[in-house]
């Protein structure tokens, strides 16, 4: 059984490149590697979707924290343009998805963010911009890393069962030709 060399790229993340059979002839030697090889295909294929379903959970908590972030982002800027401003404002904030509560917000130079884990941290305003801004960006760019591995997935699992369909398809053609070949021996042998 031939090697691909492109076993060993991988993509920016590691994600490895699967193989992809040009030659199936040159691939296997006989008749009785092709059964190994597709049970190594239909394995490689697992591990992919496997991935691809880490990789799209991943990608759906990305989708669901960036407009967190940058709601809070939004807000700290907002705190932040208020500061010379002596006059209180009234606002509504919500204490869970369906709970708000009203207060009235005097000009601040700190707020108070939650870090997780329920930790909370005070933070002046420039600081705490300074921190929302590298988490959004942060958050973005992973999120693209993630659709990129998902076309890269996408692409492995397409070439895997390329692979598959042609051992497959050259097995049925070597069992057609020794079908034939008997055949015909038999009738010589008559």
């Amino acid at each position: 059984m031939a090697e691909s060399s492109s076993q060993a790229e991988m993509n920016p993340r590691g994600i490895p490149t699967a193989p992809f059979v040009e030659d199936v002839e040159a691939f296997v030697d006989s008749r009785a590697d092709i059964e190994p090889n597709l049970k190594k295909f239909q394995e490689m294929i697992a591990k992919y979707q496997f991935m691809e379903m880490n990789t799209q959970r991943r990608a759906a908590g990305l989708r669901d924290k960036i407009p967190d972030i940058q709601k809070t982002l939004d807000t700290v800027t907002f705190l932040g343009s208020r500061n010379d401003s002596s006059k209180a404002i009234d606002a509504t904030f919500e204490l869970n998805d369906t709970l708000y509560a009203k207060a009235k917000i005097n000009a601040t130079d700190e707020v108070y963010l939650w870090l997780g884990a329920n930790v909370m941290l005070s933070y002046p305003v420039d600081e705490a911009k300074k921190l929302l801004t590298g988490k959004l960006m942060a958050a973005k760019e992973s999120l693209g890393n993630c659709e990129e591995d998902l076309d890269f997935l996408r692409q492995q699992i397409t070439t895997l069962e390329v692979n598959t369909a042609r051992l497959y398809n050259y097995e049925v053609t070597l069992k057609r030709k020794e079908k034939e070949e008997a055949e015909k021996a038999a009738e010589e042998d008559k």
